[in-house]
């Protein structure tokens, strides 16, 4: 997928009803804010969205301190470029960015936080006072403490999980993205939508150019020419991007070795299936693993892919 089709992508995930209802869901069920940001507008505004904690708002109402929001969402955003990210401000609460990524290019975060994983005292209260005093920030202490002992506060556990939960939205939002770039343009010839449909549904097997020019009714060379014109990639790549989705999937499992994965999604090798999901995910399969949230507690998961280092 070219960068130039993924533009405008951001938008329309975020007018998509699975958007909308999985926003709902999730800011009801954790209490948390969630916000789709556009990567192509990163690093301009600071945006805090619908749901943002009160200490955030005060904050940002002063120079200084919004100057050191700014900086502080632009660094997450940076960081989580691949995987996902969690930082403290310097007020102590979290925020965190999902990465959204439609084949190679990054269309967007879900962003959440403004949240404390350990309780406030009067201590770090402290630190933080002397933090805005020696930046000069003009800003009533006595709202920012009760702002501050009032911020909700939640398990490291429960935080976890609730990142989690937007790294599998995340990848349904790629695999969203993904069509919805394809269709950016105008709209494609039936024959390349039956393509991909069938694709989808058999990209476990030995899956070739023929076959599926077979099942849309037409030659290969012409198929081909037709698929790459209309996507932009050609048809080889697009199988591999399917694969490369469902492989992410599959990842989640710890049961299931990496060796496994790539035979199950299609892959007649350990070393194609690598360079594939380097190439889309911009990670290896390993490491795409490990950046999941526990990923990196579970001895049984490191045990199991140490050969496939």
């Amino acid at each position: 997928m070219s960068e130039s089709q993924t533009k405008g992508t951001c938008g329309s995930l975020a007018e998509t009803q699975i958007y909308r209802d999985y926003w709902n869901a999730y800011t009801r069920a954790t209490g948390l804010p969630l916000r789709l940001r556009d990567a192509a507008q990163a690093g301009f505004v600071l945006e805090l969205g619908k749901g943002a904690s009160p200490l955030c708002m005060l904050l940002a109402r002063t120079n200084v301190s919004c100057q050191a929001c700014l900086a502080m969402q632009q660094r997450v955003e940076q960081e989580a470029r691949i995987k996902p990210k969690t930082l403290k401000c310097f007020a102590g609460l979290c925020e965190t960015a999902v990465p959204v990524r439609v084949g190679e290019n990054l269309v967007a975060w879900l962003e959440t936080g403004h949240i404390l994983i350990d309780h406030p005292t009067k201590s770090k209260f402290g630190r933080l006072a002397k933090t805005l005093l020696r930046w000069g920030t003009h800003v009533d202490l006595k709202q920012v403490e009760e702002a501050y002992f009032n911020t909700r506060v939640i398990a490291p556990s429960q935080y976890e999980a609730a990142v989690r939960l937007l790294q599998i939205f995340a990848g349904h939002l790629a695999q969203l993205g993904q069509q919805i770039a394809l269709q950016n343009k105008e709209k494609e010839p039936l024959s390349v939508n039956k393509a991909r449909q069938w694709v989808v549904a058999h990209c476990e097997d030995s899956v070739s150019l023929a076959a599926a020019a077979q099942a849309v009714n037409l030659s290969s060379k012409y198929f081909s020419d037709v698929f790459r014109k209309a996507t932009g990639i050609p048809f080889v790549e697009y199988v591999g991007r399917v694969r490369v989705e469902k492989a992410k999937d599959l990842l989640v499992n710890p049961q299931l070795r990496i060796s496994e994965i790539a035979f199950e999604v299609g892959f007649q090798s350990l070393s194609q299936f690598n360079r594939a999901f380097r190439r889309n995910a911009g990670t290896s399969p390993r490491d795409y693993r490990h950046a999941l949230p526990g990923a990196a507690n579970s001895h049984k998961n490191r045990t199991n892919e140490q050969h496939f280092r």
